[in-house]
């Protein structure tokens, strides 16, 4: 059992999809599938059931999978304490943030992090708000990065930034920019959202909200997994979002997405570690790029 048939296990496990393990760690999908009947093969268990195209964990690979989590994080951990010793001058930081935040918010500061430390392998993973502060939480990333509310007591929590939100419609629904919109606007529009977890779907049901509405009061066309996919849905016309303006700006800007007449709060960018354990020299680098005091 080797270390890299282990990430890609976690990989599979946390995705439930070979394909998209595979896209997520650079490799094929045959090396992927392979590396999972080694293991397989090697203990003579299923960690998977194949049900059609469809990966469920098996009971065993249920228990595996935690296991393979805590090696995993105790990997990371000696190979940061050699990197400690080389100073800044080589290592590795392991960062997860939220779509929002790592595909606009993250990018530009890592690249000012890379100028200053080139000798520091940069590794960003993408998942939603609860993907994150579980990576976060089980010792696989060393920081994350989420804009919605965390509540889990062994990390810590600290704000980063502000974003500034909008309920965004396409051509098709313009007329709920044209006017203050009510509780029957709210029940007359269809609603695009993101999955479960999302920090961005928290926001519109917070939206919902005010208006004394839940997401079963309302006409929800369709749940996609990432802002982009979200914002292609608005700009063909299939209803109202609410989004990150760094991700519907393009759109705004192009006249093919619509800011309804409608006030959002402006939200929190949240950083996360855990509470116990001592970040690499490198993390607290990065926190310190990024104007922050960095802890132990």
């Amino acid at each position: 059992m080797t270390l890299e048939q282990l990430r890609i296990f976690v990989a599979v496990a946390e995705r439930l999809h070979f394909t998209q393990a595979a896209q997520a760690l650079g490799l094929t999908q045959s090396a992927v599938s392979a590396a999972i009947a080694a293991l397989e093969g090697r203990y003579g268990v299923d960690l998977f059931h194949r049900i059609g195209r469809h990966v469920e964990l098996s009971a065993a690979g249920t228990v595996f999978l935690t296991e393979a989590r805590e090696v995993l994080a105790a990997a990371g951990q000696a190979e940061t304490a050699f990197d400690e010793l080389a100073g800044l001058r080589r290592g590795r930081l392991a960062v997860m943030g939220s779509q929002t935040i790592a595909t606009y918010w993250l990018p530009p500061r890592l690249l000012a992090f890379h100028r200053a430390h080139p000798g520091i392998t940069l590794d960003l993973t993408i998942g939603n708000t609860a993907q994150v502060a579980e990576a976060v939480a089980s010792g696989e990333k060393e920081l994350g990065f989420v804009e919605g509310l965390v509540d889990n007591t062994a990390l810590e929590v600290a704000a980063v930034d502000d974003d500034r939100l909008a309920l965004v419609v396409g051509q098709q629904h313009a007329w709920a920019a044209d006017r203050a919109l009510d509780r029957d606007d709210f029940l007359r529009l269809p609603w695009v959202l993101r999955e479960s977890g999302s920090g961005t779907r928290a926001a519109t049901e917070a939206l919902l909200a005010t208006r004394q509405l839940t997401l079963a009061d309302v006409t929800v066309c369709l749940e996609l997994p990432s802002n982009e996919s979200v914002r292609s849905a608005i700009e063909a016309g299939a209803g109202a979002t609410v989004l990150s303006l760094l991700v519907a700006a393009t759109g705004l800007r192009a006249g093919v997405l619509k800011a309804a007449a409608c006030a959002l709060p402006t939200r929190r960018f949240w950083r996360l570690r855990h509470r116990e354990r001592r970040l690499s020299g490198a993390a607290r680098a990065f926190v310190a790029s990024l104007g922050q005091q960095p802890a132990a």
